[in-house]
């Protein structure tokens, strides 16, 4: 930490990478000190100001992406071990990229002199500790090297069943997201290792394995085997749906039992949960910076126990949920950081 600001890092200027970089200019308490991408640094300029952000613009000089806060040095580097972390002083390393997930690419960020490595994206192995907001941010300590700050889809899913579980009591759930597109399907038919990934992601709705349920049974060990989920990535480029089915243990559960419990639990963490009456759709949520917004207008029992609920999340939101994390881990380092 330098003059009172989290000395940040980010591998991958991609769409969580640039919400990060805004986001930082919004408050004083965190300065983009390096980003290190593959990516010419000229083409990161230009994308972070077609993002259509209304906020300081910036200007590359030099090797740095300058603004009216901060100046960022821009890298053009593809592996965590290459980039010389110890050397830019940063006190944390946000690995935007999604593809550096296992524990020994992981290792490498420390390895180049980062203090802390923060996955913006859930590892493909364990590592030192899943934080998600809102859940389990009491359990990180110092001595954590190497953290996930979950995924949109994780954080959304577990905070839900959270909230549900505390006030009507859920034996299992299983989960369909109805994802944006992403960053690594093809707009066009393509070969990829996964068969369905191949076809084009601008024509088609694409079914994809999704790991969430897997970590938030991590996160929720009272939930160990009860909990499954799958993904369906459909052409939309922003905003996302999480339909859940819940077997709840009292067959009396009404649905304004369950609404009733959302808004208790958005009164709790405003923050991170909100809650609609409207008829929206995805592009309404965009912009969103909340773990989710559930849609209490969709709320269905079926049969005697389940019952069927609706959440609406997006991208933007998960990028402040890892900046949140960034500034749990300053205060346990004693350096403060936004409360």
């Amino acid at each position: 930490m330098r003059n009172g600001k989290i000395r940040v890092g980010i591998m991958g200027l991609g769409q969580i990478g640039r919400h990060l970089y805004h986001l930082a200019l919004e408050k004083d308490d965190i300065e983009i000190v390096a980003v290190a991408d593959i990516g010419k640094p000229e083409i990161i300029e230009y994308l972070l100001k077609s993002d259509g952000v209304d906020e300081p613009s910036c200007k590359l000089q030099d090797n740095y992406l300058i603004n009216d806060k901060f100046r960022t040095r821009m890298l053009q580097l593809a592996r965590p071990e290459d980039v010389p972390w110890d050397v830019l002083d940063v006190d944390c390393v946000v690995d935007a990229t999604g593809r550096y997930r296992r524990r020994r690419d992981v290792e490498g960020h420390v390895r180049a002199g980062a203090r802390r490595v923060i996955l913006a994206s859930l590892p493909s192995e364990p590592i030192d500790r899943i934080v998600i907001p809102g859940l389990n941010e009491s359990h990180a300590a110092s001595a954590d090297k190497m953290i996930s700050a979950g995924s949109a889809t994780t954080n959304a899913f577990a905070l839900l069943l959270q909230s549900l579980d505390q006030s009507l009591a859920v034996d299992c759930a299983s989960m369909t997201t109805v994802h944006a597109y992403s960053s690594d399907q093809s707009l066009q038919d393509y070969a990829h290792e996964d068969f369905r990934r191949s076809r084009s992601a601008a024509e088609n709705i694409i079914p994809n394995n999704n790991e969430s349920a897997r970590w938030v049974e991590a996160v929720l060990p009272k939930f160990a085997g009860k909990l499954s989920g799958y993904a369906l990535n459909v052409p939309v480029q922003r905003g996302s749906l999480l339909d859940i089915n819940c077997v709840m243990q009292d067959a009396g559960v009404t649905v304004n039992q369950v609404n009733d419990a959302m808004r208790a639990a958005a009164t709790r963490h405003p923050n991170l949960i909100g809650v609609t009456d409207d008829p929206i759709v995805s592009s309404d949520v965009i912009g969103c910076r909340q773990s989710l917004l559930f849609d209490a207008r969709a709320t269905l029992k079926a049969g005697k126990k389940i019952v069927k609920v609706l959440a609406w999340y997006e991208s933007l939101g998960h990028a402040c949920r890892v900046l949140d994390v960034v500034r749990q881990y300053s205060k346990l380092d004693g350096n403060g950081g936004e409360s």
